[in-house]
C-alpha cells in the first residue's frame, strides 16, 4: 500500500525555487533513500512532508488524505515524524527529558509514554545507561541515537532521517545503518536522506535522485547501484 504518495510538489524559499515538480512514493514497510549533492533539495523536500515549509504547488498525501495544509505538529500526530540534520538535540535536558519532548503527541499518557521509551532503550542501552545526562554532554554518536529515539517516541508509521551519519567516525556509521534496518524491521517506514550513498543503497529497497530540486532518477537500490550516473557522481565508481 502506498503510504506518502507526493504529487508535482514545488516550494519555494522566498524567490527560490528549491522544489520543482517533486514526484515520489513511499510504499508502506519500505526504506526508501533519497540521494543527491548538496542543495538537491533532499532536507528541503522532508522539511516540506514535516510541515515546517508550505509547498506552493502540489500535493502531499499519507494514508490516502492530503496533509498539504496541517500544522507541524498535527503532522506529527497523524503519524510522520522525522529526525533532523544536526542532530538538534536539547542540550540542557536530560536524555529521558528528550525523548519525553518527542512523545508530546502522547499528552499524559504515563503508560504509553513509559512504553515508548523501553522501545528506544532496547534499541539503544547506551541511552538508558546515559538517562539522567545531560544531552549536550553526550558523544555525537549517542546525540544521533537520542535524535532518532526521540523520533520514535511518537510511534511513527513513517520515520524520516536526515543525514542520520553526518559526521560520525565509520564503525558508528555501520551501527547506526544497523539500527534503521531494525527500525524498518520493527513494522516502521523509513524515508532516508543520506550524503553517504553507497550505504544509504545498500539498506534501502528503492531511491530516488535528486539534482537542482528535480527528480532526475529513481528505482531499485540495486538497479540505482549499477547506473552509470549514480556511480560516478555518487559512489566513486568510474
Amino acid at each position: 500500500m502506498t503510504l506518502l504518495k507526493i504529487d508535482s510538489l514545488h516550494t519555494y524559499y522566498g524567490h527560490v525555487h528549491a522544489l520543482k515538480g517533486i514526484n515520489l512514493e513511499v510504499e508502506e514497510g519500505e526504506i526508501v533513500t533519497l540521494i543527491g549533492a548538496n542543495g538537491a533539495g533532499k532536507t528541503t523536500t522532508l522539511r516540506t512532508i514535516s510541515g515546517l515549509i508550505r509547498p506552493r504547488k502540489g500535493r502531499i498525501e499519507f494514508d490516502r488524505q492530503v496533509i498539504n495544509d496541517l500544522p507541524a505538529h498535527r503532522i506529527v500526530e497523524q503519524g510522520i515524524s522525522q529526525a533532523p540534520e544536526g542532530r538538534q538535540v536539547f542540550s540542557t535536558l536530560t536524555v529521558t527529558e528528550n525523548l519525553n519532548m518527542g512523545a508530546y503527541t502522547l499528552g499524559s499518557d504515563q503508560d504509553a509514554i513509559e512504553e515508548n521509551r523501553r522501545r528506544v532503550f532496547g534499541l539503544f542501552p547506551r541511552l538508558e545507561e546515559r538517562k539522567k545526562q545531560l544531552g549536550g554532554t553526550l558523544s555525537g554518536g549517542e546525540q544521533q541515537m537520542l535524535t532518532i529515539g526521540r523520533a520514535l517516541m511518537a510511534r511513527p508509521r513513517i520515520l524520516m532521517l536526515d543525514e542520520p551519519s553526518l559526521g560520525l567516525a565509520p564503525m558508528l556509521v555501520r551501527a547506526i545503518f544497523e539500527t534503521i534496518r531494525e527500525i524498518n524491521a520493527r513494522g516502521v517506514t523509513i524515508l532516508l536522506v543520506e550524503q553517504n550513498a553507497r550505504m544509504a543503497l545498500q539498506v534501502a529497497d528503492r531511491g530516488y535522485v535528486l539534482q537542482s530540486g528535480e527528480v532526475v532518477l529513481s528505482g531499485s537500490a540495486a538497479s540505482l547501484r549499477q547506473d552509470e550516473m549514480v556511480r560516478k557522481a555518487y559512489l566513486g565508481i568510474s
